[in-house]
């Protein structure tokens, strides 16, 4: 239990023992996993061994998010069980100790066990109701206490057919009360006392059963049988109850202990359960182990706990951060909270790359700690800043509200002056609230966090933080802003691509790229050049900048009509879903597929448009399922309700339309998404041609027309000019049309709009 919150505990055993790879050094167990896996992809190895404890300190780790970590073990796992055909078993004991992230891998690795000749037993008590209680197909076998005639059987089998245990194994039977573990435990304790003679199967009483007394708990009975093991061997019970439910002579050694194993198998306390290379040992019931650690004096157990994290860091110093976490907890037990604060600490930095849960869990702990240290620490404060500020500055990238958490770090940080962690932790909140379509909160909140962070006055920090900011106010489209934040960072990074790669790789990449949009929206030059240079930079620098760059070039460029979905998008944009399988997290991973889908949908052969159709309709079930994306979720279903037009379901296609238009004025996204968005309504309308539908689609113009805006905003202009174009072409108004028609024609071909340009060209 004490290993729950140890990311990858669980896990990584069960991949050690799947493999084989006890008793083998890192460089052999390496081998073997290589012959394991004759045709993966090499990262993915790399990957493999981190996750195993077996990577070799020369190899980097790829530059991946934890997301794209997990789904390529994933694939590597899975693909490896479904290519078996050997029969196996696996068995995870005790789910209800799992840890989270373990819990989570071995759900998805248990996905394809129907498909192999595999059995997998899991057993948990009834408290839990995780994942893997929940797989789909199992079996679930709920195990109840024994009935009197079972627990009669049970007790006869234990004791024997002598008839001078009858009257003794009807005090076992009630007693016990349906709990074969107690029976048997109340049996072993009877025999060490000498009141039962002989062994299991054949025992005999001969004293009086009205001289006996019988521990009244499964509790109390452990513990008189502990009570009853010499010196040498209660205190080898002892230290290896703090070790954990598995121990080894080795670490026994390491807590200054002389180990005495054998008096604790032979007295049923202890099994051992691997007998080469090495022996290792466990205790025959969680219960034991309990009862042997909660029986110790405390300052006893702070003592081996303290012992045993020196020797987790002394005995594998390669691997100190890894086992950060194991080592915190035992320092955390032993009551040194400074220090364990400081492995918590250590331990979500570990994790950070490789599952931000795990992380996540590792700062809660730190929090914790912090809370509980005497007011009037000295650096109470600071350690109770720290953990709260990456816990708000990430709570979006698991779907987690931060809101109560960050008013307590926005107080913290108000007393200590600490402006820089303020602002990393607005920075997690902004994207929060952008992703959950409260677009007027995230932009108030940029506003506040962008004068906040130019009065730190630290260029790096201004830089790294604020891409958030400058998204935040891309959403709610107020350009004027983007424009002024974006050549901000330019400007301070100074042609360096990595200068404030707190979030992205190139923050000066990202800043082009959103300089780019806040031009072209303006109608300002100069917007063609930095879409040129914003994917050249990031393309150097790393895949994740790359891929978001590609997202934020595509998504609003062809939508609002200003880039052609020709066939050099595509391979761009197809490059991009790739690196954001191989490297992006889950988001990133749903905005390339989103930007696919939307392009594709512009295409012009019906293949590519159901592709793309297919692609929106499994995006925007992402997006409702988990909860996330949101406010690119009415854009993604007017292009996929487009699409049901195109094959003839126009009423529904206009509710969907109408619902998803609504949704982005009442948001306040206005004349960001709403632009597009409104023109497919328009033009849906005018395609089904309805006297209602003349009305519509002008009090949808008109409404576009009337949003406040800045100043010279051309994207909404040459929209609204094509759209009066359109209606007035349904109005049979041909003076009017050819007017507006002309106009657009050259509105798009002065500003450049490749896609406008195509549109106005093919209008008769």
């Amino acid at each position: 239990s004490h290993a729950t919150d140890v990311p990858f505990h669980v896990v990584a055993r069960l991949l050690r023992a799947t493999g084989r790879l006890g008793g083998l050094d890192d460089a052999a167990a390496r081998a073997q996993v290589r012959a394991q896996f004759p045709d993966a992809d090499r990262q993915d190895l790399v990957l493999l061994d981190d996750l195993v404890g077996i990577a070799d300190p020369q190899l980097a780790l790829p530059k991946i998010d934890p997301d794209a970590r997990r789904r390529r073990l994933t694939a590597l796992i899975n693909t490896s069980q479904l290519a078996r055909s050997e029969p196996a078993v696996f068995v995870v004991e005790d789910a209800h100790w799992i840890d989270e992230v373990s819990e989570s891998m071995l759900a998805d690795f248990l996905a394809v066990i129907p498909q192999t000749p595999s059995l997998v037993l899991i057993t948990y008590r009834p408290e839990y109701h995780g994942a893997l209680a929940r797989v789909a197909g199992a079996q679930t076998i709920t195990l109840a206490p024994l009935n009197e005639a079972e627990t009669a059987t049970l007790v006869t089998e234990l004791l024997g057919p002598d008839p001078s245990v009858g009257q003794i194994g009807d005090i076992i039977a009630g007693r016990a009360a349906g709990n074969p573990f107690f029976a048997e435990e109340i049996t072993r304790d009877l025999a060490e006392r000498g009141v039962l003679l002989g062994g299991r199967g054949s025992y005999a009483c001969h004293i009086d059963v009205a001289d006996v007394s019988v521990p009244a708990t499964l509790q109390a009975t452990i513990a008189a049988r502990i009570d009853r093991l010499r010196p040498a061997a209660k205190h080898t019970l002892a230290a290896a109850s703090v070790i954990g439910s598995r121990f080894n002579r080795d670490l026994l050694a390491s807590l200054e202990v002389d180990p005495v194993v054998d008096e604790l198998i032979v007295a049923e306390l202890v099994d051992q359960v691997r007998f080469t290379p090495r022996a290792e040992y466990a205790f025959r019931h969680p219960l034991i182990r309990t009862v042997a650690y909660e029986s110790q004096l405390k300052s006893d157990r702070a003592r081996l706990h303290r012992q045993l994290a020196a020797a987790v860091e002394a005995r594998e110093p390669d691997s100190a951060d890894q086992n950060a976490a194991l080592i915190a907890e035992h320092l955390e037990a032993a009551g040194d909270l400074h220090a364990a604060y400081g492995w918590h600490m250590r331990a979500a930095t570990w994790a950070t790359n490789r599952d931000i849960t795990a992380a996540r869990v590792s700062w809660e702990r730190a929090e914790k700690i912090a809370d509980a240290l005497p007011a009037d620490d000295p650096n109470r404060t600071a350690m109770r800043i720290a953990p709260r500020t990456m816990l708000c500055g990430t709570a979006f990238r698991v779907h987690v509200a931060a809101g109560a958490r960050f008013e307590e770090l926005r107080e913290l940080c108000t007393v200590a002056g600490d402006k820089a962690s303020l602002a990393i932790a607005m920075a997690g909140l902004m994207m929060d609230h952008a992703f959950h379509a409260r677009i007027r909160e995230a932009s108030q909140l940029a506003s506040e966090a962008m004068s906040l962070i130019e009065s730190i006055g630290d260029p790096t920090l201004t830089v790294g933080l604020s891409w958030t900011a400058i998204y935040a106010k891309m959403e709610s489209a107020e350009w004027a802003d983007v424009l002024r934040w974006s050549q901000r960072v330019i400007d301070l990074a100074d042609g360096d691509p990595s200068q404030g790669n707190l979030i992205f790789g190139s923050p000066l990449a990202l800043a082009l790229t959103t300089r780019a949009a806040a031009r072209y929206c303006l109608g300002r030059p100069g917007w063609r050049d930095d879409l040129r240079q914003g994917p050249a930079l990031a393309r150097s620098a790393d895949p994740l900048s790359y891929a978001a760059v590609v997202t934020f070039v595509y998504n609003p460029g062809i939508t609002l009509g200003v880039l052609r979905p020709d066939d050099s998008a595509m391979r761009e944009i197809e490059d991009d879903l790739r690196i954001a399988e191989r490297s992006g997290d889950d988001l990133a991973l749903s905005n390339a597929r989103s930007t696919l889908g939307l392009t594709l949908v512009h295409r012009h052969t019906t293949a590519e448009r159901d592709r793309g159709q297919q692609l929106l309709a499994e995006v925007s079930d992402v997006f409702l399922r988990r909860g996330h994306n949101l406010y690119d979720l009415p854009l993604v279903e007017v292009y996929l309700a487009r699409e049901w037009a195109r094959r003839g379901d126009r009423d529904d296609a206009l509710r969907l339309m109408r619902a998803a238009v609504d949704h982005l004025f009442r948001d306040g996204q206005l004349l960001a998404y709403s632009i597009p968005a409104t023109g497919v309504l328009v033009e849906t309308l005018l395609d089904r041609g309805a006297e209602s539908d003349m009305v519509g689609a002008e009090a949808a113009i008109e409404r576009l027309a009337a949003a406040p805006a800045d100043e010279g905003l051309m994207i909404r202009d040459i929209w609204l000019l094509r759209l009066r174009a359109l209606l007035a072409r349904a109005h049979g108004d041909t003076a009017d049309y050819t007017d507006l028609r002309d106009r657009y024609r050259e509105m798009a071909k002065t500003l450049g709009f490749e896609g406008h340009i195509d549109l106005a060209n093919a209008m008769p």
